[in-house]
This record gives structure tokens, C-alpha cells and sequence, in this order.
């Protein structure tokens, strides 16, 4: 968008769209962010079709997919929020310590909290 005439077009093509409760553009970033309940392709199909201009979806990585989220170095300031780097693994950091089965039933049989434990005196 190179300037505010672009800026309303694309504002105002979206707008009206059933479902949409906010539209926020970023010029600087060429972004449009549309919340509410509509569908991306529809959006982005009304965009094309009312101003010409070729629409992207801006790329989304989610939450779940993010190995170490708070790892420096990960995260590009370039980017939009969110939007991480490929990490990568660092073999000499060991994973995290996770108890095997039996441990688990070992634990578990001598337990205060459990009413059912064996009690050796």
C-alpha cells in the first residue's frame, strides 16, 4: 500500500464483509488484519477482486509447533510477532529427564496420599 487512497480501498473492500468486527491495516508492513468470524480465502478473494492488488496470507506459525518458544536467538525482528526462526538443536543440551514406568510405580506404591500403599514400619 503506497498510499492512503490504497489504504481506504483496501479498508473499505473488507469492511463490509459479514462476519468482520475489526479491520487494522499496517502500511509500513503492507499488512491487513482482519478479526472476526470469516473465512481467510474469502477474504482474501474479496480483496483481489475489489482492488486489483494480489493478496498473501501473512505466514502463521502456531503456538504448539514452537520447540523452545523462549529461546534467544530464535525469533526474527523482522518479522511479524510470532514468526519464528528454523531453531536449531544443540546436541550437547540434553533433553529434558523424564522417569521411566517403573519409577513411576515405585513412587506412586509408597505414597502418603495414597490410601491403598503399602506401609512398611
Amino acid at each position: 500500500m503506497d498510499c492512503e487512497g490504497c489504504e481506504r480501498q483496501v479498508r473499505k473492500s473488507v469492511e463490509g464483509m459479514k462476519g468482520v468486527t475489526q479491520v487494522v491495516i499496517e502500511p509500513k508492513l503492507n499488512k491487513l488484519t482482519v478479526v472476526g468470524y470469516v473465512e481467510p480465502k474469502k477474504v482474501l478473494h474479496r480483496v483481489k477482486h475489489r482492488t486489483g492488488k494480489r493478496p498473501v496470507m501473512w505466514p502463521y506459525v502456531p503456538y504448539d509447533e514452537i520447540p523452545h518458544p523462549y529461546a534467544p536467538g530464535v525469533y526474527d525482528r523482522k518479522a511479524p510477532s510470532g514468526y519464528v526462526r528454523n531453531p536449531s538443536q544443540d546436541p550437547q543440551v540434553s533433553n529434558l529427564a523424564r522417569a521411566s514406568s517403573t519409577e513411576v510405580k515405585y513412587t506412586t506404591a509408597f505414597s502418603d496420599d495414597n490410601p491403598n500403599a503399602c506401609i512398611i514400619m
